[in-house]
């Protein structure tokens, strides 16, 4: 018998476990629970896995990960799925819509832990068959959807110790099931929030010079400093400011005596999200010097851009041509925030795009209540992967051939 490759074995391996990985993903996707809460979506997991006699590693809390195949010098091939769902209120009218009011896995998040899911199972069987030549590590990711993200929590962890690279996809509305959308470089934008809390004496309308107007600083603050942040900063970072709230004041005749506003400051170029809290914060105070009032300024960092490698990004190309050379477009970079990002600040690899849109009706959107995903995109989540380790598979083997 002529030994398949991964991707050969795990194509057919599909095939054959196709309405239970489906079973899978609608249990998930009817019992969704949110970030670090994910007590019970942890245990269905180490259930399934344990089922294939797969042994989870659980995290102190909620989330757990599974290494297959041997330690070797190369190091491990990983794959990360985020399990968290969001406080959304699902209203598809899908049989297996959320069961838990006010919560849904309105992100696609179902759908990855499914595909992780099926990747780990189906490689666990094969390699009781034909033992790996490299380690593979999948990490269910608990927290994705909260500020800074759980990634920071799973490395400290350990999820990353041995590890060669590292694997994503995120479901993608806008794109029809099939398609895999690929970019090398920054393919989400950092995303922080920034607060500032603005203090005068107070006064009446009629005497304005005779205090520090609140109302206008923070008029002068909302209008001006996006304008000034793309004098100070290159226009082709994509780095964009935008307010969310703002509030003062309790009467129309009446100078207030505290303001606030908040919004996030959004940009693509790593560099400038290194620096731009110090430009920011030099900017907010030239701004309100003239204006005569006391501000307070709180930056929330939040998690930096998504930054394919090139390597990484070529070897998931490979993958994805593989297993159908149509699939491949070139995804847009997205202006949210992903924390998969932090798992790239230590070692190299890449996220893609997955499209789960069925190409028929409305094309919906992520964190929505009425996002449906074609069920199809699992099977060619599962397919991309399994096709991304025979690549690593093939690459180790060439480079050993040539020393």
């Amino acid at each position: 018998m002529t030994q398949p490759t991964v991707s050969e074995f795990v194509n057919d391996w599909f095939d054959t476990h196709r309405s239970e990985i489906i079973g899978w993903r609608r249990h998930i996707h009817s019992h969704p629970e949110t970030s670090n809460q994910e007590f019970e979506t942890t245990n269905y997991l180490a259930k399934i896995l344990g089922e294939y006699g797969v042994e989870a590693q659980r995290f102190p809390e909620t989330g757990l990960m599974v290494d297959i195949g041997p330690d070797t010098e190369e190091g491990r091939i990983a794959f990360r799925a985020d399990i968290d769902a969001l406080p959304v209120q699902e209203v598809t009218g899908l049989e297996y819509s959320s069961q838990t009011p006010g919560v849904s896995h309105s992100c696609g998040h179902d759908v990855h832990t499914t595909i992780a899911l099926g990747v780990a199972c189906a490689v666990a069987d094969y390699n009781r068959e034909f033992p790996l030549s490299i380690g593979v590590r999948v990490i269910f990711q608990p927290a994705e959807e909260v500020w800074v993200g759980g990634a920071t929590d799973v490395i400290e962890w350990g999820a990353l110790e041995g590890v060669h690279s590292i694997y994503a996809v995120h479901v993608e509305p806008k794109l029809r099931v099939g398609r895999i959308g690929l970019r090398a470089g920054a393919i989400t934008s950092a995303t922080d929030i920034v607060e500032i809390d603005i203090k005068g004496p107070g006064g009446h309308t009629s005497r304005p010079h005779l205090s520090a107007d609140v109302i206008y600083a923070m008029s002068k603050v909302v209008t001006d400093l996006p304008a000034l942040l793309s004098r100070r900063v290159d226009p082709r970072t994509g780095t964009v400011l935008v307010f969310g709230t703002i509030n003062s004041g309790y009467a129309p005749n009446a100078i207030p005596q505290t303001g606030s506003i908040s919004g996030t400051l959004r940009t693509a170029d790593i560099g400038i999200w290194r620096e731009i809290s110090g430009i920011f914060q030099e900017l907010v105070e030239q701004v309100l010097a003239p204006t005569g009032v006391k501000h307070e300024l709180t930056y929330h960092r939040g998690v930096p851009p998504v930054l394919n490698d090139d390597v990484a990004t070529a070897l998931i190309a490979s993958a994805a041509k593989a297993i159908d050379p149509p699939s491949i477009v070139q995804a847009p970079q997205s202006s949210g925030g992903e924390d998969f990002s932090w798992y790239l600040e230590h070692v190299p690899g890449s996220m893609v795009r997955l499209g789960c849109w069925s190409g028929d009706g409305d094309m919906h959107d992520l964190h929505q209540g009425d996002l449906v995903v074609d069920e199809r995109a699992i099977g060619v989540g599962i397919k991309l992967f399994s096709s991304v380790i025979s690549q690593f598979m093939t690459a180790i083997e060439e480079e050993a051939a040539k020393s």
